[in-house]
């Protein structure tokens, strides 16, 4: 399979209080798993057998002693440290050796979601030279970056509009051809002194090569008590596919 996985498990998990105290939130459990075996039990349900897990530097001991080489997974782990935060895109930059000019499939170590990803999967492979990003109707799209549509295509995406233009939020799960890494040196940091994952988004936009995919289960992130709470709520009632 000409496709590599992404997992991005960094940041300081600060919204959790003293949960991430001493530890990384995807560690913490969601359901019967840690939270980062939800990505990582995605990509090896379809198939992905090199994973790169990019992470910072106080608890990446924990995440190599938790899954080792990877092999009891069914793959091959490859880390990476991100030395500071910098944005999703820079730590996403960390991967360009590990992709060796396949494509990558980045998730967010955070979400939480139902659906396997093979649909998607098979439509990317229809557009090769297309990024792609899954897409969720959420209730409060303010608080995630929101794509306006029309026929089926993406018109705008707009990173937590006070006024969003359509209640499609853009979620952690995106696919990149090779060429991610060139855009992501393109980049300037943004207000809040990072690399924007928004920005690359747009780039491929405007260059007409961005598509979509839905989500048709349910999806969160569980970056906050009230996230982490409904992510263990909905993993519970109904476990997702892997």
């Amino acid at each position: 399979m000409d496709l590599r996985g992404v997992i991005l498990a960094g940041g300081k998990g600060s919204r959790l209080g003293d949960l991430t105290k001493v530890t990384n939130k995807h560690l913490l459990p969601v359901g019967p798993y840690p939270m980062v075996y939800h990505p990582l039990k995605k990509m090896t349900g379809i198939g992905i057998e090199d994973i790169l897990l990019v992470s910072g530097t106080e608890h990446m001991g924990d995440f190599v002693e938790l899954l080792g080489s990877g092999k009891d997974h069914r793959c091959q782990l490859t880390y990476r440290v991100q030395d500071e935060a910098g944005g999703i895109a820079q730590a996403l930059s960390l991967a360009e050796g590990f992709s060796n000019g396949a494509r990558s499939l980045v998730i967010l170590g955070d979400n939480i979601f139902e659906d396997q990803l093979n649909d998607f999967i098979q439509e990317a492979n229809r557009f090769p030279d297309c990024a792609f990003v899954m897409l969720k109707q959420v209730h409060d799209p303010q608080r995630y970056g929101v794509a306006e549509m029309q026929d089926g295509k993406i018109l705008s995406i707009e990173e937590k509009p006070k006024a969003p233009k359509s209640d499609f939020a853009v979620a952690g799960i995106y696919l990149y051809p090779p060429d991610v890494f060139t855009v992501i040196k393109t980049l300037r940091p943004s207000k809040r002194g990072e690399l924007e994952i928004t920005d690359v988004n747009q780039h491929y936009l405007k260059v007409g090569r961005l598509r979509y995919q839905s989500f048709q289960g349910y999806w969160t992130d569980a970056g906050t008590f009230e996230s982490l709470g409904v992510a263990n709520k909905l993993v519970t009632a109904n476990p997702p596919a892997f």
